[in-house]
């Protein structure tokens, strides 16, 4: 499962899939404005908006959401409903580098807080961070190019149902109309409680309690957080319900199992049961997502070995196709050129080895790890563009990916004998250029396939591409140190994936403190779940048990996840209730709102922590317990919102 994103828009996607375009919507001899000054100036706002967005979701919930379709539907808005300007090829431009944002920050939260949750760094530093993302983003555009041709237009087992839906989109025309307004209602609701849970303080963001009966602790809350709602919304009940059952394995049985240590005896119900979830259980989490992530890659070997030939064969197809560094048929299969492609590649390598000498005074580990880092994201690229047109970024590894090239340069780093924080350094570093590369490279995949159905040109989208990954890097390393210093990254923000990968690095290398009993107990029932997923798969049933969402629930919060069953819920309920088979060519009101809700939340969010770091507070004199009976009621009212305005 991909953590990026869970970005699920289900029978959305599975419907418009069932039209098989197979002529360009504009011809390639027709030339409509397309990679303009507005477009690139709106598509920069959006992929900067889109990445502090999700880089806020990711580390909070460890997971982020599609920015295609919201940025295509403003996109629309806001040219032609309000400039009366505006072609469908530069709305294309605009959500390609939206994407290109969010893309980027899914692949920076998994991997460098790693090095701060570590200790290794104090505050994220602003070069090294910048330049992981920008490199890892760049590698990840310029190894899938070569495979733009063979997956995309020759392979038609391949069909990139993100990036088709998003075509649909926008040929749909959603104008300045229930789409876009659909948007800002989720902003002004998402924004709104945010606004009162962290700014002014009417409102509590958890609503929790515990109680200690028999001896065992146990625990019951609910984040009041219609980010998560929507995110729940968004990724449906299947993956939603998986991630509950992980939570509630975790938190209502695992928790009160472990009984109360001795030296908490009298504490708060509540001490008790998060510091049982955090000292223990949750690393069973950890446990079950290694398996997980490594289980992800074999599951798709034939997919691996396959997307990796079509590098061998895309070399030949260029070789006898192209004049110049660009493909001869037309505007519409028209690469950048590969002088250029090869430059931006060198430097990309070349700033990187300098970059990791930097940190770690080694030039022999720097080179080591600048090749590691290449090879690794090579070969990666060349997997994740390959899944994300078989199965969708939903089920994208990601994590598993990056596990893997953290495991195998951790091992290679062992042999040669580093150790110490330059080899938890280096490892990281390989994981987050990894990581952005394999992430960016699903994302520009996505984006391409829907280029190559609308008759844009490649090279323009590859250059907005770049654009969007260049102007979102500066961004990240600036918003990540706001959230560390306001919320605390890997305490406040619990940041799964970078706990995850700052854990395994600190076994690896030494100074690790972490329950071994319980992360094999995770990997055990890791085990135990592929086999029970195999036996329904062999059986033929319609719901599964993916290892992947259900150790991500057993290491999140379990007030997290009820908010996101409660999304996954009203999508079921609004989806049994509409039974039609046009709701995807409709669209579904519901998925804008619910990316509303999530960008309203995380900017707010974002805009909270400048007042928290400035130790401005709005205050309101009221009872304590206002705010608790206040906040269910908002949750309450949150819930029933998203039911009346998805249904309609």
């Amino acid at each position: 499962m991909k953590e990026k994103g869970i970005d699920n828009i289900s029978c959305f996607l599975k419907n418009i899939i069932m039209k098989k375009t197979t002529q360009p919507y504009i011809g390639s001899e027709t030339e409509i404005p397309e990679l303009t000054v507005r477009a690139l100036l709106l598509g920069i706002v959006l992929a900067i908006v889109m990445a502090a967005a999700n880089a806020y979701l990711g580390l909070y919930a460890g997971m982020t959401v599609s920015a295609s379709i919201p940025a295509a539907v403003i996109s629309m808005s806001i040219m032609r409903g309000i400039m009366k300007k505006g072609t469908i090829l530069e709305n294309n431009i605009v959500q390609t580098m939206a994407s290109a944002g969010e893309s980027l920050a899914a692949g920076i939260i998994f991997t460098v807080p790693a090095l701060v949750i570590v200790g290794v760094w104090k505050d994220f530093q602003f070069w090294p961070t910048t330049l992981i993302a920008f490199c890892g983003g760049i590698l990840g555009i310029i190894f899938m190019i070569p495979l733009r041709r063979v997956l995309i237009i020759e392979d038609r087992e391949l069909t990139y149902p993100e990036g088709v839906a998003c075509a649909e989109v926008l040929k749909a025309g959603e104008t300045g109309g229930p789409g876009f307004r659909a948007i800002l209602g989720g902003l002004a609701a998402g924004g709104a409680v945010k606004l009162f849970t962290t700014i002014v303080h009417v409102l509590k963001g958890t609503a929790e309690t515990a109680f200690i009966l028999g001896g065992r602790a146990f625990f019951l809350g609910c984040d009041i957080s219609p980010a998560m709602l929507g995110v729940g919304y968004i990724v449906n009940l299947e993956i939603a319900l998986m991630v509950f059952l992980g939570s509630s394995a975790a938190w209502i049985i695992g928790i009160p199992l472990m009984g109360i240590p001795g030296d908490m005896a009298g504490s708060p119900p509540l001490d008790v049961a998060w510091h049982l979830w955090s000292s223990q259980i949750r690393y069973v989490g950890v446990g079950a997502m290694v398996v997980g992530g490594l289980w992800s890659i074999v599951s798709v070997r034939r997919g691996i070995v396959r997307g990796v030939q079509g590098l061998r064969r895309s070399r030949s197809s260029i070789n006898t196709t192209s004049e110049a560094g660009y493909e001869i048929s037309g505007r519409t299969d028209r690469d950048i050129r590969l002088a250029a492609m090869a430059a931006v590649l060198i430097i990309s390598l070349v700033v990187l080895a300098f970059l990791y000498e930097m940190l770690t005074s080694q030039w022999g580990l720097s080179i080591v790890t600048a090749l590691c880092m290449t090879v690794a994201s090579f070969f990666f690229v060349a997997v994740s563009s390959y899944i994300v047109g078989l199965v969708g970024s939903t089920n994208n590894p990601i994590s598993g990916m990056t596990i893997s090239a953290l495991l195998g340069v951790s091992a290679l780093f062992l042999i040669l004998g580093w150790k110490g924080d330059s080899a938890i350094l280096a490892t990281l570093g390989v994981a987050g250029v990894v990581c952005c590369a394999a992430s960016s490279a699903g994302d520009v995949s996505q984006d391409l396939k829907t280029g190559h159905l609308l008759g844009a040109t490649p090279a323009r989208q590859q250059t907005a591409q770049i654009v969007g990954v260049a102007v979102s890097s500066i961004f990240l390393a600036p918003v990540l140190s706001l959230l560390h210093s306001a919320y605390g990254i890997g305490t406040g923000l619990k940041a799964p994936q970078a706990t995850l990968f700052a854990s395994i690095t600190k076994g690896v290398f030494g100074g690790g403190n972490i329950p071994r009993g319980m992360v094999f107990t995770g990997i055990v029932i890791g085990i135990i779940l592929i086999a029970a997923d195999r036996l329904l798969q062999k059986r033929g049933a319609s719901f599964r048990i993916h290892v992947m969402p259900v150790a991500v629930g057993i290491y999140l919060p379990l007030t997290l996840i009820v908010p996101m069953l409660a999304g996954g819920i009203i999508r079921f309920i609004l989806e049994k209730k509409r039974n039609r088979s046009d709701a995807g060519e409709s669209g579904d009101r519901g998925v804008l709102l619910s990316s509303g809700m999530i960008a309203g939340e995380a900017l707010m969010g974002i805009i909270a922590a400048v007042f928290i770091v400035l130790n401005m507070k709005i205050v309101p004199v009221l009872p304590a317990a206002v705010p608790v009976v206040l906040s269910i009621m908002v949750m309450i009212a949150m819930v029933i919102y998203l039911y009346r305005k998805a249904g309609e």
